[in-house]
């Protein structure tokens, strides 16, 4: 990157510091689906058990994750999402969504079931008139420079 280059000031950045990292959002993913052991975590997502243990505490110390002791000989531990990291299960929705649609559209490996029964199928609106994103969200504020 040059020396004059002046990155965008943008959320989306700084939320990536923290799970913009393939194991930190299967860890998130694990914790949705009900799994709070770190052996389990570890066996589901496929993660080094070192860097699982970092992403751990990074989401930890982010306040997006929870440590509770479940037996104190030896201290083991599970994990419960907070409820920042209970936000994150719409962000893995959407994203599960596109990756079902764009990368296994003929045998989606989950499928998630809404309260009511159906088949989910999140979708990202205006909370005031209801329209979609890609209809025309203009970015604001001090990261929005073009």
């Amino acid at each position: 990157m040059p020396k004059d280059a002046d990155p965008r000031e943008c959320s989306i950045a700084d939320a990536l510091q923290i799970v913009g990292e393939r194991w930190s959002l299967l860890v998130i993913r694990e914790l949705v689906y009900g799994v709070r052991r770190f052996d389990g975590i570890a066996r589901n997502t496929g993660a080094p058990r070192d860097i699982l243990t970092a992403r751990l505490r990074k989401l930890e110390t982010a306040g997006i994750v929870r440590r509770e002791l479940y037996s104190e000989r030896p201290a083991r531990y599970e994990y419960h999402l907070t409820e920042a990291g209970w936000e994150l299960s719409d962000v893995l929705a959407v994203l599960m969504s596109w990756g079902d649609r764009h990368l296994n559209p003929d045998d989606p490996p989950v499928r998630w079931t809404h309260v009511c029964g159906e088949r989910l199928r999140p979708q990202v609106v205006c909370a005031c008139c209801g329209r979609p994103v890609r209809d025309g969200a203009t970015p604001t504020g001090r990261g929005a420079r073009t």
